[in-house]
This record gives structure tokens, sequence and C-alpha cells, in this order.
């Protein structure tokens, strides 16, 4: 089973807010999740947009969890560098 990181979307319309969550690979984007590892608010101020638990992040990451491109830039823009 391949093991992703990647968003999962919430919210109204024109409010979208996402959770970032670990899900497999082949499942829909709002299906069951494995874990929840912090949210990611794009229309809140700067500093109130992201946060994750970086602790669970590293540990996914070492299972061989795969971040998606946009998981990957939040992650960069939150400090938490990549293999």
């Amino acid at each position: 089973m391949s093991v992703r990181i990647r968003l999962k979307k919430f919210g109204a319309k024109a409010r979208p807010y996402y959770r970032i969550v670990v899900m497999d690979s082949r499942s829909a984007r709002d299906s069951k999740t494995i874990d929840e590892l912090g949210y990611y608010h794009p229309i809140e101020a700067e500093d109130q947009q992201i946060r994750i638990d970086e602790a669970k992040v590293r540990e996914w990451l070492a299972k061989g969890a795969q971040p998606t491109d946009t998981v990957r830039s939040i992650l960069n823009r939150k400090g938490i560098r990549l293999g």
C-alpha cells in the first residue's frame, strides 16, 4: 500500500480549508484517513494559515509516506525540510 501525505478539503465553496492527512494513494480526496497531521487555512491571516504536528510528519516520512507537491510546498513554508 502506497501512503501519501495530502490535503483533505473542508469548508464552503468560497471559504475552503484543508486538513493535512495521511491516506492511501488510491483513495478519493475526501475518503477515510489514516492519520491527521495538521491543517491549512489559505484565507486566514499569514501567521494562522498553517498548523502542523512536526513530530508526526517526520514519523510518517520515516515510514515512507510521500507528500504531494502542494503539501511539500506547505512543509517548506513551515520550515520542515524533506530528506
